[in-house]
């Protein structure tokens, strides 16, 4: 199986003054045995890979377009991504698709062409609170995998994260038993698509107020191979942290 994957996503967060704290950070997790990637701000994508030279470290993108080129301002594609240093991109996070309106049919676009530009697609599904105190959850999280995940992925090209919206910067996060039934039943879909081992070699991520505090039970869960954090990834002592805790 591959290595723990563990993820940081700086959001709309950063500047040059947060190049210290990476530097902190590769320095904490310099005999790390999980894999490491912090997705920073586009405008700190490329010196963050240079700061990351000869570390066990990687680089991310927080999004890209579907497209290789063309006339659409602002966006950024996953060559562009790859060409600045990138190994890995999230695509359909739940603030994209809340904040962006992005479907699960664009998710899907913009997963085939990281994919194709030789990225591994961090593929961001969830449900909202209102739809897990309906009973919904499952229902939502198997449409949003069916729908976003593109065919033909595998566990080189491809990483699932399960982010219960409601989570997302609240200090909520659901029990482990919640979890557990969640990564279960996301990973039996998998196997159902692409076969039992492609399945189990695709990792599982889980994102949603993942703190130093929680990191060490969320860790040993079934089925999570790994997770997504968010503010705790901007301080190189909590994210190091989080990282050993997945160790």
């Amino acid at each position: 199986m591959p290595p723990k994957l563990v993820v940081g996503n700086w959001k709309m967060h950063g500047g040059a003054e947060e190049l210290a704290e990476a530097r902190d950070l590769a320095r904490r997790s310099a005999d790390a045995k999980c894999q490491i990637v912090v997705c920073p701000p586009a405008t700190l994508l490329n010196r963050l890979d240079r700061e990351f030279e000869g570390t066990r470290l990687a680089t991310g993108g927080q999004d890209c377009h579907f497209g290789r080129t063309g006339a659409h301002t602002g966006d950024i594609s996953a060559a562009m991504l790859l060409d600045a240093g990138a190994r890995f991109v999230i695509v359909g996070h739940s603030e994209r698709r809340s904040d962006h309106g992005e479907t699960s049919a664009q998710v899907r676009s913009k997963a085939d062409a990281a994919i194709d530009a030789g990225l591994v697609a961090v593929v961001c599904i969830g449900e909202t609170e209102d739809e897990r105190d309906k009973g919904m959850e499952l229902e939502v999280a198997g449409t949003q995998l069916e729908e976003s995940v593109p065919g033909g992925a595998d566990g080189d090209s491809l990483a699932v994260a399960y982010e219960p919206v409601w989570a997302i910067g609240t200090g909520r996060t659901p029990s482990i038993a919640d979890i557990e039934a969640m990564h279960d039943f996301i990973r039996s879909r998998l196997i159902e698509r692409f076969g039992e081992t492609a399945g189990r070699a695709i990792r599982l991520l889980y994102g949603g107020s993942v703190k130093p505090g929680n990191a060490e039970s969320i860790s040993g869960a079934r089925n999570v191979d790994g997770c997504l954090v968010g503010g705790a990834s901007l301080t190189a002592s909590s994210f190091a942290a989080i990282i050993d805790a997945f160790e």
